[in-house]
C-alpha cells in the first residue's frame, strides 16, 4: 500500500470514527453552512450572468455592439448623414473582429389614430438587418417585408405604443414629420415587439431605410450609421477603440456601453455586489471548516500521540486531517451545487420568481449557469478553506507531545 492511499484510508477511519461523538453534528452543521453558502454563491452568479446576458441581447438587438456615425453626430436622433458606399464596405471587411455590419437611419415623427398622438422614432434598416437577434422581441405579427421595386409600407411598433394608441396587427396608422415643407406617411403594421427598455419601447419603430431616406432627402448612400456586430462581445472595447482610430477622420465609432452608459453602469453594480457577497458567504464557509476541524482534532487527539509514537511524520498527519476536511468539504459542495442547479433549472423552465418590468427590463428573474463559473467558484472555495486550514493544522499537530496525548481523554 502506498503512503497516499494508507494516509486516505487512515483519513477515512478517523471520519466514520467521528460518528456518535460530539463531533457528529458539528460536521453536520458544517455541511450544512458549506452547501447553503454554496447555494447562495451559484445562484448569485447564475442570477447576475443571466441577467447580463438578457440585457446585452435585449441591447445589441437593437443596436448592435459598436455604432458608427458622423463625428457632429450628438444624442439627437436627427443626424448629420455618413456614405454607406463600397469603400466603407469594404473596409469594414478588413476586420476579422467584425461578424456582420447594417446601415440605419432615423427621423423623429409623430404617429396619429383618430383620437390619439404619440411621438415616435422611426428607425430605418434595409434588407441586412439582423432579424435573426430581434426576432426574439416579436410578440405579435412579424418583420418588416422588402421587396426591390419599392420601399416596404410594413411598420413594427412597440407594444408599449400599441397599448397606448389602441393599435393592432393589420392595421393602418399615419405618421407625421414636422419639416419644410410638412411629410405625411401612411403604414401598415406588421409586428409588434416588446424589449421591455423604456429607452426602446418608448419611441422606436422599424421600418424600411427608404422611407427615412426620402423623408431627409438623403441619396440611397446617405445614413444615419452602420450598426456593427462583432465575433466576441468580451473584446468590444478593444474592437470599439480599434475602428475609431482607424476610420476616416469625419467617423466615430462608439460602443454600446459607451451608447448606453446608464444600462451598462446599472449593470456593473451587480458585479460589485456579488463580489462582496462571494466574500461574505466564502469567509462563512471557512469559519464553519475551521470550527468542524478544531473540534474533530480534540477528538483524535490520543490517535494524534498513538501515530507520533509509531513514527508517523507532523505532515503526514497534517495531510491525514486535511484530507478529513476536503471531504467533509466537498460532500456540502456536492449537496450545494445539486440545490442551486435544480433551483437555476426550475426558475429557468417556470419563471417562478418574478420582477417588475418596469424596474427591471424583464418580467421574472433570469438565472445562467456558465460550466467556467461553477467549476471556478467551486475551486475556489475548496482551494481556500483547505489553506485556511492547513496552517493551525500543521501547528496543533507539531504541539501536541505524544506521551501527554496517549492519556488524553
Amino acid at each position: 500500500m502506498s503512503r497516499l492511499s494508507f494516509l486516505n484510508m487512515l483519513a477515512r477511519r478517523v471520519l466514520r470514527g467521528s460518528a456518535g461523538r460530539v463531533s457528529r453534528p458539528i460536521v453536520r452543521l458544517s455541511m450544512f453552512g458549506v452547501s447553503l453558502g454554496v447555494t447562495i454563491m451559484l445562484i448569485a452568479v447564475g442570477v447576475t450572468s443571466g441577467y447580463k446576458k438578457i440585457i446585452e441581447e435585449k441591447v445589441v438587438a437593437m443596436g448592435q455592439h459598436i455604432c458608427i456615425s458622423h463625428y457632429d453626430n450628438n444624442h439627437s436622433f436627427e443626424q448629420v448623414p455618413i456614405n454607406f458606399n463600397d469603400t466603407i464596405k469594404n473596409e469594414l471587411r478588413q476586420y476579422p473582429e467584425i461578424a456582420g455590419f447594417q446601415p440605419f437611419a432615423t427621423k423623429v415623427g409623430i404617429i396619429k389614430t383618430d383620437d390619439q398622438v404619440e411621438g415616435i422614432v422611426l428607425k430605418g434598416v434595409d434588407t441586412s438587418f439582423n432579424w435573426k437577434l430581434f426576432n426574439t422581441n416579436i410578440i405579435e405579427g412579424g418583420p418588416v417585408t422588402f421587396n426591390d421595386s419599392a420601399a416596404s409600407g410594413d411598420i413594427i411598433i412597440s407594444k408599449k405604443i400599441s397599448d397606448k394608441l389602441k393599435i393592432k396587427v393589420g392595421e393602418k396608422v399615419r405618421t407625421y414629420f414636422v419639416q419644410d415643407p410638412p411629410r405625411q406617411r401612411s403604414f401598415k403594421v406588421s409586428g409588434i415587439y416588446e424589449t421591455g427598455m423604456p429607452e426602446f419601447d418608448s419611441k422606436i419603430a422599424i421600418v424600411d431605410l427608404r422611407h427615412v431616406q426620402k423623408l431627409n432627402d438623403w441619396s440611397a448612400e446617405q445614413v444615419s450609421g452602420i450598426e456593427v456586430l462583432t465575433n466576441d462581445y468580451g473584446n468590444v472595447d478593444a474592437t470599439g477603440e480599434k475602428l475609431h482610430q482607424n476610420l476616416d477622420v469625419t467617423l466615430k465609432a462608439q460602443t454600446i456601453k459607451q451608447t448606453y452608459p446608464e444600462i451598462f453602469g446599472w449593470i456593473a453594480l451587480f458585479d460589485t455586489n456579488v463580489s462582496v457577497l462571494l466574500t461574505i458567504t466564502t469567509v462563512v464557509c471557512v469559519i464553519s471548516m475551521l470550527s468542524v476541524f478544531f473540534i474533530i482534532i480534540l477528538e483524535q487527539t490520543k490517535l494524534i500521540g498513538i501515530l507520533k509514537t509509531l513514527g508517523m511524520r507532523t505532515s503526514e498527519i497534517v495531510g491525514t486531517f486535511i484530507m478529513v476536511a476536503g471531504y467533509t468539504l466537498a460532500r456540502g459542495l456536492l449537496v450545494g451545487n445539486a440545490i442551486a442547479i435544480g433551483i437555476g433549472l426550475l426558475q429557468q423552465k417556470h419563471h417562478l420568481v418574478k420582477l417588475d418590468p418596469d424596474t427591471y427590463y424583464i418580467d421574472f428573474v433570469p438565472i445562467n449557469f456558465e460550466l467556467w463559473q461553477v467549476l471556478l467558484l467551486n475551486v475556489g472555495v475548496f482551494a481556500a478553506c483547505l489553506l485556511v486550514i492547513a496552517l493551525p493544522a500543521w501547528f496543533v499537530s507539531r504541539k501536541i507531545q505524544p506521551a501527554k496525548a496517549v492519556r488524553f481523554e
